[in-house]
């Protein structure tokens, strides 16, 4: 039995939309790329052509650094108080809200994300963000040294300079707000390459910067492709820092321009396969929940499982309405995220149950087009990805795992695929990252077992813990090796908490303070004492 398909359903209204921002921003005008190409970018719903979007490349990335490093070197945003940053990202934030609807349909039009997930998180939770880095931005400071000589100290906090990010297609407005938040608020420059395959938001979001006050050459957004675009900003000599959202493979080549230009320093935030360890004193049906919105989504409504019991649900994506959230009406999204607890390790006294009712979910979920409030799953994002995913599944089934459902394209139309279980020991649809709606359901015995074969995987994202024992809870969460662990909940994020991986998963911090960080330089300052000797 597949999972209901909902393509055919026109009980729905499809917002209308107008594509206004198809061009380059650079030093706050929206300008043709200097090569003159362009390049399509497509729905995921149907397969066709949404927008004709200027390519940049490294002519109009030496461009976009040119006037960032003006506008840092002689303009005046690193030179404002923070308070007066701060009251332009707030006025930034209060844009993005009264946008919201259009916003979310871009989002949808290029990513396939869910309209009303857009609507009730993505577009809020930028929105917060940035409120979150206004409000730090005049609290950014050093601090007095005591100095062992007879000298005074101090150290000062200071931007970093000119940062190049290059940000994923699958979050594109909260990756977007990730990077660009922190960066502004500490008084840098940047340039911003979006993914080829989302660039839609980013260019409306440079236009609201604009709006908001943010002065020229701030804030340049650059669409293009990664071997182009990507590597001029990994190798320009005059950018100061990269921030890099993406594959493991795409890190490292990332890492090495920038080792080989002028030794800019970068934080990778990579791939993933998390697991989800659920042990047999969990409730089962909350369990299966959970596990049911790690693999295939990155938000859950509660209405559509209740077994969930909303005091333990950290579904929040950024967005501090946090109550609220978790009743909108949409709940999958199409595994497409870097954390999808896609590995799912379950105690074999609830083994057997856990997999019978994990499979009666999946098949309830309803995909189709991601404007229709039924449905539950979107479009993968391009027929790229959609290729993989299969490709994926047909490893699984040659390698001898069991399909226990889904597996198949869904619809005529689009990158659509049911929500698929495999049940396998540790093949490779359990060690590689698919990143789409794939789970991998595997048995232990102990919490000894369950650790070793939790960090086994070269990466370490993010991993969840189910149980309703205090002490296992404790253990595991120390001794697994991820930058996130979320017990009894999964998605746990929050402005306040610091996100970003270990081991493969690559280094440095998304949200938090710690992400402040990145973009900060610190200096020591000393001076010798009055009437001291130096010597």
């Amino acid at each position: 039995m597949a999972a209901a398909v909902a393509n055919g359903d026109k009980g729905f209204e499809v917002p209308k939309l107008e594509i206004k921002f198809t061009k380059l921003f650079i030093n706050g005008r929206f300008v043709d790329a200097v090569s003159g190409k362009t390049f399509e970018t497509r729905d995921p719903r149907t397969g066709e052509v949404t927008a004709r979007i200027a390519e940049g490349d490294k002519a109009d990335v030496d461009l976009a650094v040119k006037a960032a490093r003006e506008a840092f070197d002689h303009g005046p945003w690193p030179r404002m108080s923070g308070f007066q940053r701060g009251r332009i990202l707030h006025k930034f934030a209060d844009l993005v809200e009264q946008h919201t609807e259009e916003l979310a349909a871009l989002d949808t039009v290029d990513a396939g994300k869910l309209f009303a997930m857009g609507k009730a998180i993505d577009i809020p939770g930028g929105a917060n963000l940035l409120r979150y880095y206004a409000g730090a931005a005049d609290k950014i400071h050093g601090e007095t040294l005591k100095m062992a000589r007879p000298c005074h100290g101090y150290t000062l906090k200071e931007p970093v300079g000119v940062v190049g990010h290059i940000v994923p297609w699958n979050y594109p407005t909260t990756m977007f707000f990730f990077k660009v938040s922190p960066a502004l608020a500490a008084g840098c420059t940047m340039v911003v390459k979006p993914a080829e395959q989302t660039p839609l938001s980013a260019l409306f979001y440079a236009h609201l910067a604009k709006e908001a006050g943010v002065p020229d050459g701030v804030l340049n957004v650059v669409p293009g492709f990664g071997p182009t675009a990507g590597a001029a900003i990994s190798s320009h000599m005059d950018i100061d820092k990269v921030s890099f959202t993406g594959s493991t493979e795409v890190g490292r080549l990332v890492m090495e321009a920038a080792a080989k230009s002028n030794l800019k320093p970068v934080s990778l935030e990579l791939g993933g396969k998390s697991p989800v360890i659920v042990f047999d004193d969990a409730d089962l049906d909350m369990a299966v929940s959970l596990v049911h919105m790690a693999t295939y989504t990155n938000k859950v409504d509660l209405s559509d499982y209740p077994a969930v019991p909303s005091e333990i649900m950290c579904t929040s994506t950024i967005c501090s309405k946090f109550s609220s959230i978790l009743h909108i009406n949409s709940a999958i999204l199409q595994g497409e995220i870097c954390v999808a607890g896609s590995r799912i390790y379950v105690q074999e006294g609830i083994y057997d149950a856990f997999v019978k009712k994990a499979s009666e979910m999946a098949k309830k979920s309803v995909v189709g087009d991601p404007f229709n409030p039924r449905v539950h799953q979107g479009p993968q994002i391009d027929k790229d990805q959609y290729e993989k995913v299969l490709k994926y599944i047909d490893i699984g089934t040659r390698e001898g795992a069991t399909l226990v459902t889904g597996g198949k394209p869904c619809g005529e139309n689009g990158y659509y695929i049911e929500p698929t279980i495999f049940t396998n020991e540790e093949m490779s649809i359990a060690q590689e990252e698919i990143f789409g709606p794939v789970m991998a359901l595997m048995k232990f015995k102990t919490v000894e077992e369950a650790i070793q074969k939790a960090n086994s995987t070269r990466y370490g994202l993010a991993a969840g813990i189910v149980t309703k024992n205090i002490d296992i809870a404790n253990t595991v969460s120390r001794s697994i090796r991820a930058g996130a662990i979320w017990i009894n909940c999964y998605l746990g994020f929050d402005p306040d908490a610091p996100f970003g991986g270990y081991k493969m998963s690559g280094f440095g911090k998304d949200m938090g303070m710690d992400a402040l960080e990145k973009y900060l330089h610190t200096k020591a300052v000393v001076t010798p004492l009055y009437n001291t000797p130096w010597l």
